[in-house]
């Protein structure tokens, strides 16, 4: 996969391939015209152009992923997070927590992820 930058539409287009795939390229077009009112044209550019991003592919008229929707979201967030804080999750994390603050729940859910993560690489 090559970038990891959607624009909204792209990103919505993208999440109804997920929703969708394996599906005909007619089928997507239909889909496109009823949810974003566009045209054949239109729904093939954004298309080849998430194909050439390696996001999708098309052959013999059937649309499917190259990379899951939790593949593609994981490969952004690690990108941004290399960006702009150097690679740094604690940085990113001190960032985060500066401006949202976290719920009971949602600090209980962090420490789940550590202690998983840390006795699967202990």
């Amino acid at each position: 996969m090559e970038k990891t930058n959607m624009g909204t539409i792209e990103g919505m287009f993208a999440d109804l391939i997920w929703e969708n795939e394996p599906m005909n390229s007619l089928d997507l077009i239909a889909m496109s015209q009823e949810k974003f009112g566009w045209k054949r044209t239109t729904t093939y550019t954004v298309l080849n152009r998430l194909c050439k991003r390696g996001v999708f592919k098309l052959e013999n008229s059937v649309v499917t992923a190259c990379v899951s929707r939790d593949e593609f979201y994981s490969a952004k967030s690690e990108n941004f997070v290399n960006e702009s804080f150097k690679g740094s999750l604690p940085a990113f994390f001190a960032a985060f927590t500066k401006r949202k603050k976290l719920t009971k729940e949602e600090i209980a859910e962090i420490k789940v992820m550590i202690d998983a993560y840390d006795k699967e690489n202990g």
